[in-house]
C-alpha cells in the first residue's frame, strides 16, 4: 500500500475552490496526472456515479474506472477506483475554510494491490510531487 497526501491554503473561498474542482471539463488545467474523461466526468456528480479517467502515474498511462464514494458539496469529495494490473486507488479531497475567503484544501490518494508493493516508495515521491504540483495549480486558477 502507498499513502500520499498534501495540502495548501488556497486565498480563495470553499465555493470558488468546489467550483474549479469538480469542474471535470477544464480538470487538466490543474490536475497534472489526468490526461482525459473518455467519457466526461461523473454526472451527476453523486455518491454512486461512475467514470472513466485517463491519466498518467510514474510517467505510464493508465485508465481509472472511478466511483464517487461520498459528496458534500464546498466540503468533500471522494473516489474509489480500479486501474491497470489489480491497482486499487482512493482519492479524497477535503476543503476546509481557513479564515477571511480563504480554504484549506487536502488531498489524500492510496494505492493498493500487488503491483504497487514492489514500486512503493518510488509511487509515493511520484504521487506526492503530483499532488503538490496540483494544489499550486489549482490555487493559480481561483486565486
Amino acid at each position: 500500500m502507498a499513502e500520499v497526501s498534501a495540502q495548501a491554503r488556497i486565498e480563495a473561498p470553499p465555493g470558488e475552490v468546489w467550483a474549479r474542482l469538480t469542474d471535470f471539463g477544464a480538470y487538466g488545467e490543474w490536475n497534472t496526472t489526468h490526461t482525459g474523461f473518455p467519457g466526461g466526468g461523473p454526472a451527476p456528480l453523486a455518491v454512486g456515479a461512475t467514470y472513466l479517467e485517463q491519466m498518467k502515474l510514474m510517467n505510464f498511462p493508465a485508465e481509472v474506472n472511478w466511483t464517487v464514494a461520498e459528496v458534500e458539496p464546498e466540503r468533500l469529495l471522494a473516489a474509489t477506483g480500479k486501474g491497470p494490473m489489480g491497482v486499487s486507488l482512493g482519492m479524497r479531497y477535503a476543503l476546509t475554510p481557513d479564515g477571511e475567503g480563504a480554504t484549506t484544501v487536502r488531498i489524500d490518494s492510496e494505492f493498493t494491490g500487488p503491483a504497487v508493493s514492489m514500486m512503493a516508495s518510488r509511487l509515493k515521491e511520484s504521487a506526492t510531487a503530483a499532488l503538490n504540483e496540483s494544489l499550486r495549480r489549482l490555487a493559480g486558477l481561483v486565486s
